[in-house]
């Protein structure tokens, strides 16, 4: 048996997805900018994809930039806002367990003399609210806090968190990763004070290099990709129409039946949080239930190295992670592990888990099984 834990790094897509893909790559495969009849049939597929996601989200279409992806996504909301913000001030807030792809970018705006604030979280994952209220000044231009985890899937209290901003200081721009959140929740950004969301398709069973970016039509941000103008001058090049296509398909299936879908999800994570609890020397560090996120359990294994762990699964066809996949070439300690207080000698010693609608609980099973078998013979061979 083959059981496939992963999907918080990537999903298999829905057939809608693939059969979308291929008809927009072999029989309507115009570039949308083309004026002939081709060049229309591809414009449709992008406005119909905008259409999709601008519904799911209750925004406006102009509001949706296509991008490659969710790494895209974020640095051009993060350096984006920051250049085009810069006279109103220099100061930007975020959390110290974002995806990498947050936190480099923010690197570099402090190279470029930016002031990050980077708050700190408690044994949950989450921001403190005082702590924000306190970190806001009026030079203050940015905060950007991710919705969803991507390690230990701890829900952040978005809502709240964009009405202590806007308290604090009316012109500072709420950014929200919600990479790992999109597809699982209903998010409202108009209603939750959010100015900017970064999305990634293949996280919920979309194509691979492609995402959006959702821009409140009052936010002024710069463009990090220059050339022909499309999609309003924000980012030019040609739109990859399967890539958008196939997107718009995802979201569609993804928030039809949603709560059964969201229920599915939760129905896998509490089956493989017992049964990875019946296994001697596992801790789990991610909030149980509804708490956090439907998809993401997050495991410890005492006594076992997690890369040693990994490949002892994946030769029994178990695939699950020991991180970020973003972060798979530069292995380190995670910093979302220690932020949020694990064991010392744990934090080599976990694996995500990470759930997908085409995952069953006699994959769990089949997992738990495998785990059985190797725990003991791994920790034997364990040096002390």
């Amino acid at each position: 048996m083959e059981a496939y834990f992963d999907n918080s790094a990537t999903t298999k897509v829905f057939d809608s997805v693939r059969d979308i893909v291929v008809k927009t790559m072999t029989e309507d495969y115009g570039n949308p900018a083309a004026k002939h009849i081709k060049g229309m049939q591809a414009e449709n597929y992008i406005r119909e994809a905008r259409a999709i996601i601008a519904r799911s989200l209750k925004v406006q279409e102009k509001e949706i930039l296509f991008t490659s992806g969710g790494s895209e996504s974020n640095n051009m909301a993060l350096i984006g806002t920051a250049f085009a913000n810069r006279r109103a001030g220099n100061h930007i807030i975020s959390s110290n367990i974002e995806h990498a792809s947050v936190y480099n970018p923010l690197g570099f705006l402090e190279e470029q003399g930016f002031e990050i604030t980077y708050l700190p979280v408690d044994r949950r994952g989450h921001i403190s609210l005082d702590g924000l209220r306190e970190a806001v000044r009026p030079d203050t231009i940015l905060v950007s806090v991710m919705y969803v985890n991507n390690e230990v899937g701890t829900v952040e209290p978005v809502e709240e968190i964009g009405r202590i901003v806007k308290q604090q200081n009316p012109a500072a721009l709420f950014h929200v990763d919600a990479i790992q959140a999109y597809g699982k929740y209903e998010i409202r950004p108009k209603r939750q004070g959010i100015d900017l969301l970064s999305v990634s398709a293949h996280k919920i069973h979309g194509p691979k290099g492609v995402g959006f970016l959702y821009i409140d039509e009052k936010v002024k941000i710069r463009p990090l990709i220059y050339g022909g103008g499309q999609q309003r001058g924000l980012r030019s090049g040609t739109e990859n129409v399967p890539g958008a296509a196939g997107m718009g398909a995802a979201v569609k299936e993804m928030y039809t039946d949603h709560q059964k879908k969201i229920d599915y999800l939760y129905e896998l994570k509490d089956y493989a949080s017992a049964r990875l609890l019946e296994l001697e020397g596992v801790s789990l560090n991610n909030p149980p239930g509804r708490e956090g996120a439907p998809q993401i359990v997050s495991a410890s294994f005492e006594g076992v190295r997690s890369e040693v762990l990994l490949h002892a699964l994946e030769e029994r066809g178990v695939y699950v992670s020991s991180g970020s996949a973003c972060s798979s070439n530069h292995p380190g300690i995670s910093g979302t592990l220690k932020g949020i207080g694990v064991r010392q000698d744990l934090l080599d010693s976990t694996l995500r888990f990470s759930f997908g609608l085409f995952n069953t609980k006699d994959e769990i099973d089949y997992a738990a099984q495998v785990l059985k078998e190797l725990l003991p013979m791994l920790r034997r061979f364990t040096r002390k």
